[in-house]
């Protein structure tokens, strides 16, 4: 009995010694970021950061459908088009697979180290335009019963809501993104000071109509994207934010400022967001009303998807590291911003190849988004991702 009990003593007295190392050791880390712009470092984000589950029966509906559509779809695409599908979705896998992911709360992940996270948002300014999910429908008058249940809190009233398709993949952590915000903020004053968190924005403006009476997907028009600004500032507050005006500073562009790296250090940063903007749905559209009359986003709260030759030109959306690592790299020793892919539609988790994942962390992109930031996936492999040395972030290999 006293083995025993000697053995759990100098279990709890060496793990007790870890801990303290740990502490030191991330505070030397931490002291070495500080120093760091918020453009020099690495973090892992999570990829539809919000999403729960779709329900089987939704996606085994779809399944077929898809299928006959995209069969049309490919033959009228030309090979420039096809080459850029195939950039951007480099493995065939079905719907079903695509969306092969399970994330829990936003505190739980940026708990365990997550430092971006990603939200689509829809435009409702009537509100109603989401909560009976056409697919339900449907699959309710075949006599399917028990479907997954669904949140709808807030769901009838005027806002942005949060969720990933309309009528398929809509079941969310977060209804509305006031939700979002909110839980969000929460956690950051639950810790004052923390790495500051890249959140990506994707602007859905087109929905995907497979069934009858599907909900009206609401293009963003330049009075959407002040109420999604206002929206930022109202529940994070301004001075929780970087935004472009704060990097331009007295540069005539946000572009000059960008390579004149006059990004703020990670110390002045800390405790703050720093919101990236898709101004359309995938960020297909880079022609938008959120810079309408604002060639350096003068006066808005997010860095906009952008081109090397924008004048607001800050961020940049290049997930297929393997394919663009050089470019990547170019981009992210120029002083822009880049976010990119440790694995596309589950593929990887599926086969346990990490290949995809060491490509994105060598290419230098800030943000390495996956779908799998922990152990457990819904195939059964060993595959999860987390950055190479652990902790919440790391110097930059490209341009630290």
């Amino acid at each position: 009995m006293h083995t025993i009990i000697n053995r759990a003593l100098a279990t709890v007295l060496l793990s007790s010694a870890a801990v303290a190392g740990f502490a030191q050791s991330s505070k030397k880390t931490s002291a070495q970021l500080d120093a760091l712009k918020i453009n020099q470092v690495q973090v892992l984000g999570t990829h539809n950061s919000y999403a729960k589950p779709v329900d089987a029966a939704v996606l085994a509906y779809i399944d077929p459908i898809l299928e006959k559509m995209a069969k049309g779809y490919f033959a009228n695409m030309s090979k420039e088009q096809a080459a850029a599908f195939h950039e951007f979705h480099p493995n065939e896998m079905k719907m079903s697979e695509g969306l092969k992911y399970n994330h829990p709360p936003f505190d739980v992940q940026l708990d365990a180290g997550v430092r971006s996270l990603e939200i689509d948002v829809h435009y409702d300014p009537t509100g109603n335009r989401f909560n009976d999910p056409a697919a339900y429908r449907e699959l309710r008058k075949k006599g399917y019963e028990n479907l997954a249940p669904f949140e709808t809190k807030d769901l009838d009233k005027p806002g942005f809501k949060v969720l990933h398709m309309a009528d398929i993949d809509f079941r969310t952590h977060y209804t509305t993104f006031k939700g979002a915000l909110t839980a969000m903020k929460s956690w950051s004053d639950a810790h004052p000071g923390h790495f500051p968190i890249y959140v990506m924005i994707e602007a859905k403006d087109k929905g995907l109509p497979l069934f009858p009476n599907s909900a009206q997907v609401l293009p963003f028009d330049e009075k959407a994207f002040d109420e999604l600004d206002q929206e930022v500032v109202s529940v994070l507050g301004r001075d929780k934010l970087i935004t472009p005006d704060d990097v331009r500073g007295k540069f005539p562009t946000l572009r000059e400022a960008v390579l004149a790296r006059n990004w703020p250090t990670v110390k002045a940063a800390s405790g703050k967001f720093i919101f990236l903007l898709l101004p359309s749905t995938a960020g297909m559209n880079l022609v938008s009303d959120y810079a309408k009359n604002k060639p350096n986003l003068e006066g808005r709260i997010m860095f906009m998807q952008s081109l090397p030759q924008d004048t607001y030109a800050a961020f940049f959306l290049l997930d297929n590291a393997i394919v663009r690592q050089k470019e990547i790299q170019q981009y992210v020793q120029q002083g822009f911003l880049v976010r990119t892919r440790a694995d596309i539609e589950t593929y990887e988790a599926k086969v346990n190849d990490h290949t995809r994942a060491d490509a994105a962390f060598k290419s230098g992109a800030q943000i390495i988004s996956t779908d799998f930031f922990r152990k457990g996936n819904g195939y059964g492999t060993p595959y999860f991702v987390n950055l190479p040395g652990g902790g919440e972030a790391r110097a930059n290999p490209v341009n630290k």
